[in-house]
């Protein structure tokens, strides 16, 4: 009797899959001026001046990447977001290798790197530089990995797989969430036997080798990502919670969501990979219980989209597909993107579904009001900001000395003893007459497009004579989030 041998892997459509994964690159730049700095990249930004292993809130890859933008390409918005677009390309082609491994032939593959690229989550990604660009990144990567171990029956691609998380952990800690996904997937469903496999624990080693650094700078400053975790579900869990299932469809687009259940079908039948049939709910269940944000799952959904292409290439109607993912493109872009005018942002409902947008808009204004009352005040002030975006922006400006009781930045304070004069931008102007002898508001923030954001109406407050030492006060200012 002979034994069938699998079928050969499809061929690579790699001109067509980088076709779409340049262009969306080419796009991103084109685009990558407009509305202004988010306030992660202006944190990134100021991080990047004291490189280090770790920070209370990140890890140090993101910083690193802002400092190495800035001093290879210039000290400007667009230096920031050059790599953001190149990994989104490095996506779309992991996206296209996926779709490969997962039987699809140039069409699927094709359909997986359009709707990705053209998905609001990706497009979000890589417009601006974020940790979750590079972790979206590194988790494909591992599943790209995890896949060939599972479906070829080669143990060594779990060495792959290790490699992978133990480097993710240098830009987030999330990576875990995948390995422990779908851990609980293959001990569910299997293949078990996987689970006796030298290289899979090899693999593991390997991961825990190359995030021993990180995991040692976290226990010797205790376990900053534990308190930071525990603050963001506090701040933030219960919205996250609401608008989890929502977000979902956002973040992916709705043509896209309907594939999606189609892929979740069919790595659900196929034996070899059924266990990332489980790790997406497990995932999701994990990021409910944490309290955690959508885009945390991202990975899994593309995975999911991509195993659908490979139904969706097949079904008779394929044309009314490609039409609805056009369709829904242009929809993905308006979100995703800054195509609207920052005039216009206002009165649609992008700054409500997509943060990034919201938080860019007015950085350059918020700077010349708080610029114009610092000017006014004699030597010695300093400048102390309630969130790190507003700290980025005015070290940015170059205006002087800022601090801020916010995350990492509450560790880089107090302001010094000589300080007697203070400019604080703050919602909450009156809790800081406790701390001075005098405190006077000299204006609020306005954004000049009516974007309900952060800084909309924060007071410019300018506050004299510390009633105690800096030392004393400083602690009470601690926070974050």
């Amino acid at each position: 009797m002979t034994v069938e041998a699998p079928p050969a892997p499809k061929t690579f459509a790699l001109r067509p899959v980088a076709v779409v994964a340049l262009g969306s690159a080419a796009v991103l730049l084109a685009l990558s001026p407009w509305y202004g700095y988010h306030r992660d990249e202006l944190y990134f930004r100021l991080l990047g001046q004291r490189l280090k292993l770790g920070y209370f809130d990140t890890p140090p890859l993101t910083p690193m990447i802002a400092r190495v933008s800035t001093e290879i390409f210039g000290d400007n918005l667009v230096a920031l977001r050059v790599v953001p677009a190149l990994y989104t390309a490095v996506v779309i082609l992991l996206i296209g290798l996926i779709t490969r491994e997962l039987g699809g032939g140039r069409t699927a593959q094709l359909l997986a790197a359009a709707g990705t690229a053209t998905s609001a989550a990706v497009l979000v990604f890589g417009h601006s530089l974020l940790t979750a660009g590079p972790d979206l990144a590194f988790w494909l990567a591992a599943i790209l990995f995890a896949l060939r171990a599972l479906r070829r029956g080669d143990g060594r691609w779990w060495i792959a797989v290790g490699v992978t998380a133990g480097l993710a952990t240098y830009n987030r800690d999330l990576i875990a969430l995948l390995m422990v996904a779908l851990g609980a997937g293959v001990v569910a469903v299997g293949p078990r036997s996987v689970l006796r496999d030298r290289y899979l624990w090899l693999g593991a080693l390997v991961a825990l080798v190359l995030a021993l650094p990180n995991i040692l700078w976290q226990f010797g400053h205790g376990w900053p990502e534990l308190q930071m975790s525990q603050a963001l579900k506090i701040d933030e869990g219960d919205d996250n919670r609401v608008a989890f299932v929502p977000l979902q469809l956002v973040l992916v687009g709705i043509p896209q969501a309907v594939v999606m259940v189609a892929g979740w079908r069919r790595l659900w039948r196929d034996r070899t990979v059924r266990a990332f049939a489980i790790a997406y709910p497990v995932a999701a269940v994990l990021v409910l219980y944490a309290g955690g944000r959508a885009d945390y799952t991202v990975g899994l959904l593309l995975l999911m989209y991509a195993a659908g292409c490979v139904s969706a290439a097949e079904w008779r109607r394929r044309g009314l597909f490609v039409g609805l993912l056009a369709l829904g493109a242009l929809g993905q872009l308006l979100i995703g993107l800054p195509l609207i005018p920052a005039s216009a942002l206002a009165s649609t409902p992008v700054p409500s579904l997509n943060e990034v947008a919201r938080e860019s808009v007015g950085w350059d204004r918020f700077e010349d009001q708080v610029a114009a009352v610092y000017a006014t005040l004699p030597a010695g002030r300093v400048l102390i900001t309630e969130n790190y975006g507003e700290a980025g922006a005015e070290n940015r400006r170059g205006l002087g000395p800022v601090y801020s009781g916010h995350n990492e930045l509450y560790w880089w304070g107090p302001p010094p003893e000589t300080a007697r004069i203070a400019l604080i931008v703050t919602d909450s102007p009156q809790a800081y007459r406790r701390w001075f002898a005098q405190c006077e508001e000299r204006g609020r923030i306005d954004n000049g497009v009516g974007v309900d954001n952060e800084e909309q109406g924060l007071a410019i407050t300018v506050c004299r004579d510390p009633i105690a030492p800096w030392t004393s006060i400083w602690p009470n200012w601690r926070h974050y989030s």
